[in-house]
């Protein structure tokens, strides 16, 4: 299967605010567990989440994004920060020098356009990976 850009938007029914990596791994919802899915949390000025955006699914192995995806729709929802998210459909959540590389990237695109990524968390089996926190966590479910 090729990569193919997504643009799948939820918006959570109620107010979520993200405080911590667990937040976000208690609250993002991924459509598959079977590709790779990049998903992009538009948060607002207190990180309360304003929609989830899936913006792009891989294959097995690999999710292709660019800075394009993932901040075209920060940008017309006037979100002030973001995060990005994406799974590791193997179970295991280290990142690769892919996840690092891509990381640097979109803080990078997001400086250069007043959107900061407050973190890059991937998501494992009943783990997760947080570059802020730079450690593998156990989910508390």
């Amino acid at each position: 299967m090729n990569p193919a850009s997504v643009v799948l938007v939820t918006k959570p029914e109620t107010k979520v605010s993200i405080k911590s990596a667990q937040d976000v791994y208690n609250n993002v919802q991924f459509p598959t567990t079977e590709q790779e899915c990049f998903i992009v949390l538009l948060l607002n000025t207190k990180n309360v989440i304003i929609e989830q955006q899936l913006a792009f699914i891989g294959t097995v192995n690999s999710s292709l994004v660019h800075p394009r995806e993932v901040f075209k729709e920060a940008i017309r929802k006037n979100a002030t920060n973001i995060i990005i998210v994406h799974n590791h459909p193997s179970g295991n959540p280290e990142p690769s020098d892919e996840d690092h590389q891509i990381t640097e990237t979109m803080k990078k695109a997001g400086k250069l356009l007043g959107i900061p990524v407050l973190d890059h968390v991937i998501i494992g089996d009943k783990r997760y990976y947080s570059f802020n926190d730079k450690a593998v966590s156990e989910s508390s479910y």
